[in-house]
């Protein structure tokens, strides 16, 4: 399942990792983030023991939100090292998502 991250959290979980991060910033409201939300937790569930993948509800976490310009949902970036490298904004299939987490996982060190 994906860690839910909020702003008091995000430091900890996502910054100091020593792993891949996925982080899928996301809204209630939001119709494709809710198409994308179940390729998230998959995702979650398959890496459990390579990345930290993640949720950020923007409504109750702008602080984040605002920190990394999200404008559009569903916004997933991915960090290394603490390090934004690579994001998809919008809905895209979970194929997309994975490939985008196994170039981070060959890269990462």
């Amino acid at each position: 399942m994906a860690l839910e991250i909020t702003d008091s959290n995000f430091e900890d979980l996502v910054l100091k990792s020593d792993k891949p991060v996925l982080v899928d910033f996301w809204a209630e409201w939001c119709g494709p983030c809710r198409m994308v939300g179940p390729a998230v937790e998959e995702i979650a569930k398959e890496y459990a023991d390579q990345a930290v993948v993640g949720k950020v509800n923007v409504d109750h976490n702008p602080g984040i939100s605002m920190k990394y310009g999200i404008r559009n949902i569903p916004a997933l970036l991915y960090f290394k090292n603490g390090e934004i490298v690579d994001k998809q904004i919008g809905a895209v299939p979970k194929s997309v998502l994975a490939q985008k987490l196994d170039k981070q996982l060959l890269s990462f060190s």
